[in-house]
C-alpha cells in the first residue's frame, strides 16, 4: 500500500477543502493517507511517504505562507528528495496566483517530481474539487 502525506497551511479554509478532496482521491485509490496542518507536520511525514502534497494560499507578495509553511518547505532544500511525486495546491484572492509557478520550479529544484497542481481563486468550485480528487488519485499511481 502506498503512503501519501498531505501537508498544508490554511487560514480561510479554502486550502483545507482542497486538502480534504486530495485525501479523498488518494484514499479511494487505495493509499494510506495522512493529512496534517503544517504546524503538526514533521520531516518524517514527508521522507517516509511514497508521495506528497503541499498546500498553501498565496500571501505576502505572491509567496506561500511565510511563518509556518515557508520554514517547513525550506527544510527540503538540502535533502535528497529522490524525485518523489508531489502535488502542489493553493488558493489566491487579490493576486493572480503567480506564486504557484514559482513554487513548482522551486520544488523541482529541490528534487521533487511535480506531477500536478491546482490553484483556485478564493473558494474552489465543483470542477476544481473534482480535479483535487484526481490529483489525489495521481499520487497513488
Amino acid at each position: 500500500m502506498r503512503k501519501v502525506s498531505i501537508i498544508y497551511w490554511s487560514n480561510g479554509g479554502n486550502v483545507e477543502v482542497l486538502a480534504d478532496h486530495i485525501f479523498q482521491g488518494a484514499k479511494e485509490a487505495g493509499a494510506e493517507v495522512i493529512v496534517k496542518h503544517v504546524n503538526e507536520a514533521s520531516l518524517e511525514d514527508v521522507t517516509s511517504a511514497d508521495a506528497v502534497a503541499f498546500g498553501s494560499p498565496s500571501m505576502d507578495n505572491n509567496r506561500i505562507e511565510q511563518s509556518e509553511m515557508e520554514p517547513f518547505i525550506n527544510q527540503f532544500k538540502l535533502l535528497s528528495n529522490e524525485n518523489k511525486n508531489l502535488v502542489l495546491f493553493g488558493s489566491f484572492g487579490w493576486d493572480d496566483g503567480a506564486f504557484m509557478k514559482e513554487w513548482i520550479v522551486r520544488m523541482q529544484d529541490y528534487g521533487f517530481n511535480v506531477v500536478g497542481n491546482i490553484t483556485v481563486k478564493e473558494a474552489p468550485n465543483g470542477k476544481e474539487l473534482e480535479k483535487a480528487k484526481e490529483l489525489g488519485r495521481m499520487l497513488v499511481k
